[in-house]
Formats: structure tokens, sequence, C-alpha cells
């Protein structure tokens, strides 16, 4: 039986993980988590807020997401929101989804992410 999910993998370009730690810490405020030695010889970078674990992992032929996505539960949708945008991030507000209010961004790599709140 699944219980949880454990973590989700994104993809990026060989050479980016400057550019992602700059994102996923600096502008998500996420923390990095070191990988073990065997993976991270392989490149790539991960990230953890509370229970959630983003792994972005270097991919040769890398193509961004830009339909599939992990939605990220956040609280304080406006402030969140209004923090990304302080720091050069695109917002885009869509309102398709009963009882949420949430966001559209993406890293700097192209990868949607999906930015969501219950019940405002």
């Amino acid at each position: 039986m699944i219980t949880a999910v454990d973590h989700v993998q994104l993809a990026a370009p060989p050479g980016s993980e400057d550019r992602l730690r700059a994102y996923y810490a600096g502008v998500l405020g996420m923390t990095e988590i070191p990988k073990p030695p065997t993976l991270a010889a392989r490149g790539g970078c991960w990230f953890q807020a509370g229970i959630v674990q983003l792994h972005l992992g270097v991919e040769a032929a890398f193509r961004p997401a830009l339909k599939a996505h992990p939605g990220l539960r956040v609280t304080g949708i406006e402030t969140y929101a209004a923090r990304l945008e302080a720091r050069g991030a695109t917002v885009t507000w869509d309102t398709d989804l009963p009882g949420h209010r949430r966001f559209y961004s993406y890293d700097p790599v192209g990868n949607r992410l999906e930015f969501l709140e219950p019940g405002v």
C-alpha cells in the first residue's frame, strides 16, 4: 500500500546546479540537503522544505517539464507569490481549481511548478 510521496524528481541540464541552488534555496526558501556520495557524483542537487523533497537530476538530453509538475502546498499564498516576484520569478495565477488559490512559476531551467493553498 502506498502511504506517501517520498520525493519528486525533476530533470535539469548539466552544469545548472548553481542556478538551481539560487532558485530553490534563495527564491523558494528550501534547504539543500546532501546527496549520498555515490549519487552526488552524477551531479544535480536535492532540496527540502518540511517533509517535502525535490530532487533535481542531471539529464544530458534535458527538456524542461512544461506540463508535468509538482504541486506544492503553501501557506500565505499571496505573500509567497510576492516573495517569488520580488526575487525575479514569474507568477501566473490560475483560478480553475475550485476551493484553491494557485499559481504557476518556472524554475531557472524551465520546469513548471504549481503552488497552491486550499480553502482560500
